[in-house]
């Protein structure tokens, strides 16, 4: 069991002073010094809050949020004087006095200096654009050239917490389909094969042959495991926790000890800057669960009247012109306990075989969660407009989505995860990069297999086009 003590931010010394009970799991030193320069300072048992029958969103969640918005310093570790910013951990990193180096990190000294608009979670600002690797080993450079690197805006992640349970709920519907035609190959001594779809969205084909192998070229959208991978630009991580422990690395310098420990690399300060075990398991789980209970999007309720007749119309015709067949209004979820660690996290990640048990986050009691709609099976109907699904989105005729010179974790660079719309009205700038000011102008710069939509968006009236820009317009991220 992990324990590492750090001094407790003021509402904790508080807490002690007035002799208030703390959560049991929260570890805190209590004699704090608050005017230390550290931003890490409080510390989760998630063994021990696991078993403790406490509500691990009431104990996670303020912390989380903390350390979402905490400005980290060289004290906590920040930096990265020898790892890079890969995902494997890597020591092949130029040394450099400067901590901060905008282009291959430490870019950041906050979640919220790039997740901020319009409230801290939310989307970034073109200023705040990132370089990204391709992400395993080459991950270490010092210029903006494309072939290098590509260039990102910031997503937002507000309902972050429904989608990696839709998520969840797709991969282990897609792996017993996978698991049932093998059954079936085997007992026929015949080739087989599955049109795989879940919750309504096709993700291609499979066959399986007796033998027990399995032909995987008819896959959709989705990689060869049958993993939905709903985080990122390109579709490329599975959970919050290992976006999250990427990300500390990769913008922040700061190495989680699940991946980057003694457990898999033989020391407790990979990087080498005297700081060890920078991130403790419970100081990512209370990141997570932040992320994981952040209120979805909603739509605009004080619209004037014009406004409301345009927007009404624009989700007609959003409809009619087939954007809604990637960008689906919503998705049936029949859990809402968010399990952590998840179910699918991988080596690198802590997984559930390396915990007792995981925490388990009731979605259910949170009053937003209560607001959404329900479907008369009584599932919870998603709103993101979204399928977690890759898609082609460029080609030779509209190629303004397919300009990266890199591809991400064997991902194409022509290739993204389809956008959730929710929040797209507080979400401007748009595109990968973006450098598109406007939604028509991210709309028109839609190719590959979403030309048809564009074609039937460019070919209606420009009223008709407005209404569908009132309309996106209209889903914000309440502020």
């Amino acid at each position: 069991m992990i324990q590492i003590f750090r001094p407790a931010v003021i509402p904790f010394a508080l807490a002690i002073a007035l002799s208030i009970p703390l959560p049991a799991a929260v570890l805190a030193d209590p004699d704090p010094e608050p005017w230390s320069e550290r931003a890490i300072r409080e510390d989760v048992d998630i063994t021990a809050l696991a078993a403790s029958g406490e509500d691990p969103i009431a104990v996670l969640q303020p912390l989380g949020k903390r350390l979402f918005a905490a400005k980290f310093t060289t004290l906590d570790g920040a930096g990265r004087p020898d790892a890079t910013g890969a995902i494997v951990p890597t020591k092949a990193r130029r040394r450099s006095h400067l901590p901060f180096q905008r282009l291959a990190g430490m870019d950041a000294n906050a979640c919220a200096s790039c997740h901020n608009e319009p409230v801290d979670g939310g989307a970034g600002a073109f200023t705040a654009n990132v370089f990204v690797s391709e992400g395993f080993e080459s991950a270490d450079f010092d210029t903006i050239d494309p072939q290098f690197s590509n260039e990102r805006n910031t997503n937002a992640i507000q309902g972050a917490g429904l989608i990696e349970l839709l998520a969840r709920e797709m991969t282990a519907d897609l792996r017993r389909q996978r698991q049932d035609v093998l059954a079936k190959a085997r007992g026929s001594g015949d080739a087989a094969k599955v049109l795989l779809e879940t919750k309504g969205i096709s993700f291609g084909s499979l066959t399986a042959y007796a033998d027990g192998t399995l032909d995987v070229s008819g896959l959709d959208g989705i990689d060869d495991d049958l993993t939905l991978r709903p985080f990122s630009q390109k579709g490329v991580f599975a959970s919050l926790r290992q976006f999250t422990v990427n990300a500390m690395n990769d913008h922040h310098g700061m190495q989680a000890s699940e991946r980057f420990g003694a457990a898999w690399t033989g020391t407790d300060d990979f990087d080498g800057d005297g700081h060890a075990d920078e991130l403790t398991p419970g100081q990512v789980s209370a990141l997570v669960a932040w992320q994981a209970t952040l209120p979805a999007p909603t739509r605009r309720a004080d619209l004037p009247e014009t406004w409301r007749q345009a927007a009404q119309r624009g989700e007609t015709l959003f409809g009619e012109v087939g954007c809604s067949s990637c960008h689906i209004p919503e998705l049936p979820l029949d859990s809402l306990v968010f399990q952590d660690p998840g179910p699918f996290d991988t080596a690198g990640t802590l997984r559930q075989s390396d915990v007792a048990g995981p925490l388990a986050l009731d979605l259910g009691t949170l009053d937003w969660v209560k607001a959404l709609p329900r479907d008369d099976q009584g599932r919870v109907l998603v709103p993101l407009f979204g399928d977690l699904k890759r898609h082609k989105i460029a080609d030779a005729a509209n190629d303004t989505f397919g300009n990266e010179l890199l591809a991400q974790r064997f991902v194409a660079r022509d290739v993204f995860m389809t956008a959730e719309l929710w929040g797209i009205g507080s979400t401007a700038p748009y595109g990968h990069r973006g450098d598109l000011t406007t939604l028509n102008e991210v709309i028109l710069a839609h190719g590959g297999e979403a030309t048809e939509s564009r074609k039937a968006y460019s070919g209606l009236e420009e009223p008709d086009r407005k209404s569908i820009i009132a309309f996106l317009r209209s889903l914000e991220i309440a502020e």
